[in-house]
């Protein structure tokens, strides 16, 4: 597997919104060893979600997959996804992108959502999510839209970079 180069902010490709994809391209090897070498980037810079246009591709997919002492998100190929918030609980946390490295914000997502996308095989799959992730799921197809976390922040009072977020916010939970 190879580790693919990460677009950073101010590349035009995170700016892009991408088209569905042709759910015939699922099927063949490359678009397989995309998926394969989406995962092996992620967990090399130690992500929990990665989007096709930041590996520079133009395609409407993600790879996300997170593990945590509350949380679980197995590992998942969402192509073509789309989502709907469920109920009207937005909630304000921390995020962080690998495309804007070293930083942190507070951004309001919807607590709850149902996703409906194509997984790597090509099945249709409908699941919900909610809290982390559901900020997850929502922050990667915000990708796909060409939108940035820092689109969706209210303030940018809270911006960090992460070793001040550390420091300072991680601890408190606030």
């Amino acid at each position: 597997m190879s580790i693919l180069k990460v677009a950073r902010m101010g590349h035009p490709v995170l700016r892009k919104a991408t088209p569905l994809l042709d759910l015939s391209e699922i099927s063949k090897p490359e678009f397989q060893r995309l998926i394969d070498n989406m995962f092996d980037t992620m967990l090399e810079y130690e992500g929990i979600g990665l989007a096709a246009p930041q590996v520079h591709e133009e395609i409407r997919m993600f790879v996300a997959g997170v593990a945590g002492p509350d949380t679980v998100l197995s590992p998942v190929v969402m192509i073509n996804p789309e989502i709907e918030p469920i109920g009207t609980r937005i909630d304000e946390d921390w995020e962080g992108c690998l495309s804007i490295p070293d930083v942190r914000g507070r951004v309001p997502r919807a607590a709850e959502i149902r996703v409906r996308a194509v997984d790597r095989e090509g099945r249709q799959q409908v699941m919900t999510a909610n809290d982390f992730p559901a900020r997850v799921i929502q922050h990667e197809t915000d990708h796909l839209d060409g939108i940035l976390f820092l689109d969706r922040m209210k303030s940018h009072e809270s911006l960090a970079f992460v070793e001040e977020y550390g420091r300072y916010w991680e601890k408190s939970g606030s």
